[in-house]
Protein backbone atom coordinates (compact mmCIF):
# COMPACT_ATOMS: atom_id res chain seq x y z
CA UNK A 1 0.00 0.00 0.00
CA UNK A 2 2.69 2.80 0.73
CA UNK A 3 3.97 2.09 -3.19
CA UNK A 4 0.44 2.91 -4.15
CA UNK A 5 0.35 5.90 -2.26
CA UNK A 6 3.94 7.07 -3.47
CA UNK A 7 2.63 6.51 -7.10
CA UNK A 8 -0.28 8.66 -6.36
CA UNK A 9 1.63 11.16 -5.28
CA UNK A 10 4.11 10.97 -7.60
CA UNK A 11 1.69 11.23 -10.47
CA UNK A 12 0.24 14.77 -8.74
CA UNK A 13 3.33 16.15 -7.95
CA UNK A 14 4.37 15.55 -11.97
CA UNK A 15 0.97 17.42 -12.93
CA UNK A 16 2.42 20.07 -10.63
CA UNK A 17 5.48 20.39 -11.81
CA UNK A 18 7.26 19.77 -8.80
CA UNK A 19 10.21 17.93 -7.15
CA UNK A 20 9.52 14.65 -5.32
CA UNK A 21 12.34 14.31 -2.44
CA UNK A 22 13.30 11.19 -0.30
CA UNK A 23 15.75 10.51 2.13
CA UNK A 24 17.57 7.33 2.79
CA UNK A 25 18.18 5.63 6.23
CA UNK A 26 20.79 7.90 7.00
CA UNK A 27 19.01 10.94 5.62
CA UNK A 28 20.40 13.51 3.44
CA UNK A 29 22.01 15.68 6.03
CA UNK A 30 24.23 13.33 7.90
CA UNK A 31 26.47 11.43 5.67
CA UNK A 32 24.05 10.04 2.84
CA UNK A 33 24.34 10.64 -1.14
CA UNK A 34 22.03 12.63 -2.54
CA UNK A 35 21.19 11.37 -6.26
CA UNK A 36 19.69 13.51 -8.05
CA UNK A 37 17.01 12.53 -10.63
CA UNK A 38 14.83 14.40 -14.01
CA UNK A 39 13.45 14.02 -17.00
CA UNK A 40 10.55 12.23 -18.71
CA UNK A 41 7.35 12.36 -16.97
CA UNK A 42 6.37 8.90 -18.09
CA UNK A 43 9.00 6.98 -16.32
CA UNK A 44 8.35 9.42 -13.32
CA UNK A 45 6.09 7.29 -10.99
CA UNK A 46 7.80 3.96 -11.57
CA UNK A 47 11.20 5.41 -10.84
CA UNK A 48 9.89 7.53 -7.60
CA UNK A 49 8.81 3.92 -6.14
CA UNK A 50 12.21 2.46 -7.31
CA UNK A 51 13.24 5.47 -5.28
CA UNK A 52 11.32 4.73 -2.27
CA UNK A 53 11.91 1.07 -1.58
CA UNK A 54 15.77 1.53 -2.35
CA UNK A 55 16.54 4.10 0.04
CA UNK A 56 14.63 2.19 3.23
CA UNK A 57 18.03 0.15 2.03
CA UNK A 58 20.24 2.00 1.42
CA UNK A 59 22.55 5.15 2.58
CA UNK A 60 21.33 7.40 -0.41
CA UNK A 61 18.91 10.05 -0.27
CA UNK A 62 16.86 10.96 -3.85
CA UNK A 63 15.45 14.15 -5.48
CA UNK A 64 13.42 13.45 -8.59
CA UNK A 65 11.81 15.84 -10.56
CA UNK A 66 9.92 15.91 -13.93
CA UNK A 67 9.71 18.53 -16.66
CA UNK A 68 10.43 15.77 -19.85
CA UNK A 69 12.43 14.01 -21.72
CA UNK A 70 14.14 17.11 -23.02
CA UNK A 71 14.71 18.62 -19.50
CA UNK A 72 16.29 15.53 -18.58
CA UNK A 73 18.53 15.31 -20.63
CA UNK A 74 19.45 18.96 -20.73
CA UNK A 75 19.92 18.89 -16.89
CA UNK A 76 22.36 16.17 -17.17
CA UNK A 77 24.49 17.66 -19.75
CA UNK A 78 24.32 21.08 -17.70
CA UNK A 79 25.64 19.10 -14.48
CA UNK A 80 22.35 19.63 -12.83
CA UNK A 81 21.35 16.15 -12.09
CA UNK A 82 23.24 12.24 -12.02
CA UNK A 83 20.60 10.49 -14.11
CA UNK A 84 18.28 11.87 -16.54
CA UNK A 85 14.97 9.50 -16.79
CA UNK A 86 13.85 9.19 -20.72
CA UNK A 87 11.02 8.17 -22.28
CA UNK A 88 12.33 7.29 -26.00
CA UNK A 89 15.81 5.95 -27.06
CA UNK A 90 18.97 8.59 -26.91
CA UNK A 91 19.59 10.53 -29.98
CA UNK A 92 22.45 9.96 -32.75
CA UNK A 93 23.60 13.26 -31.24
CA UNK A 94 23.33 12.72 -27.62
CA UNK A 95 25.54 9.97 -27.48
CA UNK A 96 27.75 11.78 -29.32
CA UNK A 97 27.96 14.07 -26.86
CA UNK A 98 28.55 11.22 -24.75
CA UNK A 99 25.52 10.31 -22.60
CA UNK A 100 24.97 6.72 -21.68
CA UNK A 101 21.44 4.86 -21.14
CA UNK A 102 20.78 1.90 -20.27
CA UNK A 103 16.64 0.40 -20.63
CA UNK A 104 14.76 -0.03 -17.54
CA UNK A 105 11.19 -1.10 -18.36
CA UNK A 106 8.42 -0.70 -21.06
CA UNK A 107 6.02 1.99 -20.79
CA UNK A 108 2.25 2.24 -22.83
CA UNK A 109 0.85 4.98 -24.19
CA UNK A 110 -2.82 4.94 -25.88
CA UNK A 111 -4.97 7.12 -27.54
CA UNK A 112 -8.02 8.39 -25.61
CA UNK A 113 -11.59 9.73 -25.84
CA UNK A 114 -13.77 10.88 -23.06
CA UNK A 115 -16.36 8.11 -21.61
CA UNK A 116 -18.76 10.06 -22.89
CA UNK A 117 -17.55 10.83 -26.20
CA UNK A 118 -20.24 10.57 -29.07
CA UNK A 119 -19.37 6.81 -30.63
CA UNK A 120 -17.79 5.72 -27.94
CA UNK A 121 -19.81 2.66 -28.75
CA UNK A 122 -18.52 2.20 -31.47
CA UNK A 123 -15.46 3.04 -31.08
CA UNK A 124 -15.28 0.29 -28.32
CA UNK A 125 -16.47 -2.21 -30.95
CA UNK A 126 -15.17 -1.59 -34.02
CA UNK A 127 -11.88 0.17 -32.47
CA UNK A 128 -9.70 2.70 -34.84
CA UNK A 129 -7.07 2.08 -37.22
CA UNK A 130 -4.13 3.78 -37.41
CA UNK A 131 -4.54 5.75 -40.28
CA UNK A 132 -7.80 6.32 -38.64
CA UNK A 133 -5.87 8.03 -35.99
CA UNK A 134 -3.73 9.69 -38.50
CA UNK A 135 -6.06 11.65 -40.29
CA UNK A 136 -7.74 12.75 -37.11
CA UNK A 137 -5.50 14.18 -35.34
CA UNK A 138 -3.49 16.05 -38.65
CA UNK A 139 -7.64 17.34 -39.33
CA UNK A 140 -8.40 15.30 -42.35
CA UNK A 141 -11.24 13.70 -40.59
CA UNK A 142 -12.61 16.47 -37.89
CA UNK A 143 -15.97 15.31 -37.06
CA UNK A 144 -16.92 12.22 -35.54
CA UNK A 145 -19.59 11.62 -37.91
CA UNK A 146 -16.80 11.26 -40.52
CA UNK A 147 -15.22 8.22 -38.42
CA UNK A 148 -17.95 6.45 -38.11
CA UNK A 149 -21.01 7.91 -40.99
CA UNK A 150 -23.04 5.45 -40.02
CA UNK A 151 -23.56 6.67 -35.99
CA UNK A 152 -26.16 9.52 -37.29
CA UNK A 153 -23.77 12.15 -35.44
CA UNK A 154 -22.47 15.71 -36.19
CA UNK A 155 -19.91 16.44 -33.66
CA UNK A 156 -16.53 18.14 -33.94
CA UNK A 157 -13.63 16.86 -32.76
CA UNK A 158 -11.58 18.33 -30.41
CA UNK A 159 -7.42 17.45 -30.73
CA UNK A 160 -5.24 17.73 -27.47
CA UNK A 161 -1.73 17.24 -27.45
CA UNK A 162 1.48 18.14 -25.49
CA UNK A 163 3.38 21.31 -25.10
CA UNK A 164 5.77 19.80 -22.58
CA UNK A 165 9.49 18.31 -24.20
CA UNK A 166 7.56 14.59 -24.02
CA UNK A 167 9.10 11.34 -25.76
CA UNK A 168 5.43 10.44 -25.39
CA UNK A 169 4.29 12.42 -28.09
CA UNK A 170 7.63 12.05 -30.18
CA UNK A 171 6.83 8.23 -30.08
CA UNK A 172 2.73 8.89 -30.98
CA UNK A 173 4.43 10.84 -33.81
CA UNK A 174 6.43 7.63 -34.94
CA UNK A 175 3.10 5.85 -34.57
CA UNK A 176 0.63 8.01 -36.46
CA UNK A 177 3.08 8.38 -39.38
CA UNK A 178 3.35 4.56 -39.93
CA UNK A 179 6.60 2.32 -41.21
CA UNK A 180 9.42 4.59 -42.38
CA UNK A 181 7.67 8.22 -41.23
CA UNK A 182 6.51 10.39 -38.51
CA UNK A 183 5.22 13.40 -36.97
CA UNK A 184 7.38 15.51 -34.85
CA UNK A 185 6.17 17.24 -31.92
CA UNK A 186 6.23 20.50 -33.47
CA UNK A 187 4.20 19.01 -36.59
CA UNK A 188 1.26 17.59 -33.87
CA UNK A 189 1.10 20.73 -31.40
CA UNK A 190 0.30 23.13 -34.56
CA UNK A 191 -2.09 20.84 -35.48
CA UNK A 192 -4.13 20.75 -32.11
CA UNK A 193 -6.96 22.53 -30.71
CA UNK A 194 -4.35 22.89 -27.64
CA UNK A 195 -1.57 21.77 -26.21
CA UNK A 196 -0.75 20.61 -22.07
CA UNK A 197 2.21 20.52 -20.05
CA UNK A 198 2.10 16.95 -18.79
CA UNK A 199 -0.13 14.07 -19.08
CA UNK A 200 -2.42 15.13 -16.01
CA UNK A 201 -3.72 17.94 -17.22
CA UNK A 202 -4.45 16.79 -20.74
CA UNK A 203 -6.24 13.47 -19.39
CA UNK A 204 -8.05 16.03 -17.18
CA UNK A 205 -9.10 18.46 -20.16
CA UNK A 206 -10.35 14.97 -22.28
CA UNK A 207 -12.12 14.48 -18.94
CA UNK A 208 -14.43 17.45 -19.22
CA UNK A 209 -14.38 17.74 -23.40
CA UNK A 210 -16.85 14.79 -24.75
CA UNK A 211 -15.46 15.27 -28.33
CA UNK A 212 -12.19 15.83 -27.47
CA UNK A 213 -9.47 13.01 -28.18
CA UNK A 214 -5.89 12.93 -27.03
CA UNK A 215 -3.15 10.13 -25.89
CA UNK A 216 -2.07 9.20 -22.64
CA UNK A 217 0.34 7.37 -20.73
CA UNK A 218 -2.00 3.91 -19.09
CA UNK A 219 -1.47 5.06 -15.67
CA UNK A 220 -3.61 8.78 -16.53
CA UNK A 221 -6.44 5.85 -17.82
CA UNK A 222 -6.85 3.19 -15.49
CA UNK A 223 -7.50 3.19 -11.62
CA UNK A 224 -4.15 3.40 -10.09
CA UNK A 225 -5.08 0.91 -7.63
CA UNK A 226 -7.62 -1.49 -9.41
CA UNK A 227 -6.53 -0.95 -12.82
CA UNK A 228 -9.84 -0.52 -13.50
CA UNK A 229 -11.67 1.95 -16.05
CA UNK A 230 -13.88 4.03 -13.50
CA UNK A 231 -12.76 7.45 -14.27
CA UNK A 232 -13.61 10.04 -16.70
CA UNK A 233 -11.60 8.78 -20.15
CA UNK A 234 -11.28 5.99 -22.08
CA UNK A 235 -8.60 4.18 -24.17
CA UNK A 236 -9.15 3.93 -28.11
CA UNK A 237 -8.91 0.04 -28.74
CA UNK A 238 -6.70 -0.33 -31.66
CA UNK A 239 -7.64 -2.17 -35.19
CA UNK A 240 -4.83 -3.32 -36.32
CA UNK A 241 -5.83 -5.15 -39.63
CA UNK A 242 -8.92 -2.78 -40.65
CA UNK A 243 -11.23 -5.30 -40.65
CA UNK A 244 -12.90 -4.43 -37.13
CA UNK A 245 -11.46 -5.20 -33.62
CA UNK A 246 -11.15 -8.67 -33.29
CA UNK A 247 -11.29 -10.90 -29.99
CA UNK A 248 -7.03 -11.36 -29.92
CA UNK A 249 -7.26 -7.58 -29.88
CA UNK A 250 -9.88 -6.69 -27.65
CA UNK A 251 -7.56 -6.20 -24.42
CA UNK A 252 -8.10 -2.92 -23.11
CA UNK A 253 -11.13 -3.31 -20.12
CA UNK A 254 -8.37 -3.84 -17.62
CA UNK A 255 -4.12 -2.26 -17.29
CA UNK A 256 -3.26 -5.55 -16.49
CA UNK A 257 -5.53 -7.14 -20.19
CA UNK A 258 -3.28 -4.01 -21.88
CA UNK A 259 -0.08 -4.71 -20.27
CA UNK A 260 0.21 -8.60 -21.04
CA UNK A 261 -1.00 -7.41 -24.67
CA UNK A 262 2.17 -5.22 -24.58
CA UNK A 263 4.58 -7.89 -23.09
CA UNK A 264 3.44 -10.89 -26.03
CA UNK A 265 4.11 -8.30 -28.36
CA UNK A 266 -0.04 -8.10 -29.41
CA UNK A 267 -0.07 -4.15 -29.01
CA UNK A 268 2.40 -2.15 -31.30
CA UNK A 269 5.88 -0.37 -30.81
CA UNK A 270 5.40 2.50 -31.58
CA UNK A 271 3.64 3.31 -29.21
CA UNK A 272 4.57 1.28 -26.28
CA UNK A 273 8.21 2.64 -26.17
CA UNK A 274 11.25 1.25 -23.65
CA UNK A 275 12.26 3.94 -21.28
CA UNK A 276 16.17 4.78 -20.04
CA UNK A 277 18.27 5.94 -17.59
CA UNK A 278 21.08 8.07 -18.48
CA UNK A 279 24.10 9.08 -17.07
CA UNK A 280 27.06 12.13 -18.70
CA UNK A 281 29.69 10.24 -19.74
CA UNK A 282 29.98 7.41 -16.90
CA UNK A 283 27.48 6.62 -14.04
CA UNK A 284 28.81 7.58 -10.61
CA UNK A 285 30.04 4.35 -8.43
CA UNK A 286 27.77 5.97 -5.88
CA UNK A 287 24.83 5.99 -8.11
CA UNK A 288 25.70 2.47 -9.76
CA UNK A 289 24.54 0.48 -7.36
CA UNK A 290 20.65 1.42 -7.45
CA UNK A 291 20.83 1.36 -11.52
CA UNK A 292 22.05 -2.46 -11.03
CA UNK A 293 18.95 -3.01 -8.65
CA UNK A 294 16.74 -1.43 -10.85
CA UNK A 295 17.66 -3.83 -13.69
CA UNK A 296 17.80 -6.77 -11.26
CA UNK A 297 15.43 -7.02 -8.35
CA UNK A 298 13.93 -3.79 -9.20
CA UNK A 299 12.05 -5.57 -11.71
CA UNK A 300 9.76 -7.19 -9.46
CA UNK A 301 7.43 -4.12 -9.01
CA UNK A 302 7.47 -2.87 -12.33
CA UNK A 303 4.05 -4.56 -13.37
CA UNK A 304 2.30 -3.71 -10.33
CA UNK A 305 3.26 -0.09 -10.81
CA UNK A 306 1.46 0.12 -14.37
CA UNK A 307 4.64 -0.65 -16.69
CA UNK A 308 5.75 -3.58 -18.26
CA UNK A 309 9.15 -5.29 -17.07
CA UNK A 310 12.40 -5.94 -19.99
CA UNK A 311 12.93 -9.18 -21.56
CA UNK A 312 16.01 -10.78 -19.61
CA UNK A 313 18.06 -10.07 -22.88
CA UNK A 314 17.44 -6.31 -22.54
CA UNK A 315 17.95 -6.41 -18.94
CA UNK A 316 21.58 -8.30 -19.34
CA UNK A 317 22.03 -5.50 -22.24
CA UNK A 318 21.38 -2.63 -19.72
CA UNK A 319 23.59 -4.35 -17.13
CA UNK A 320 26.86 -5.23 -19.60
CA UNK A 321 26.10 -1.13 -20.63
CA UNK A 322 26.22 0.18 -17.12
CA UNK A 323 29.11 -2.33 -16.15
CA UNK A 324 31.56 -0.90 -18.83
CA UNK A 325 30.16 3.29 -18.23
CA UNK A 326 30.49 3.09 -14.50
CA UNK A 327 33.46 5.31 -13.48
CA UNK A 328 35.75 3.16 -11.12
Amino acid sequence: MARRHSRRSVLNAAAAGTAVSLTGCLGGDDGGQTVRISGGVGPLPMVQVWADIYAEQSDLAFDISGGGTGVGVSDLFNNQVDVAMMGREPFEEELERGLVAVPMLIDTVVGTVNKDNPVIDQIQSQGVTRAELEAIFTKEITNWGELFPDAGVDAEIVVYGRSDASAAYKKWGEFLGGEGDAYTQDDLEGLSDGNFNGDQPVAQSLGESENAIAMNNVNYVYNLDSGELDGDIRPIPLDQNGDGLSESESFYQTRGELLAAVEHGDYPAPPAREMWLAANGTFDASVAPFIQWVLTDGQQYVSENGYVPLTEDRLEDGRATLENNTES
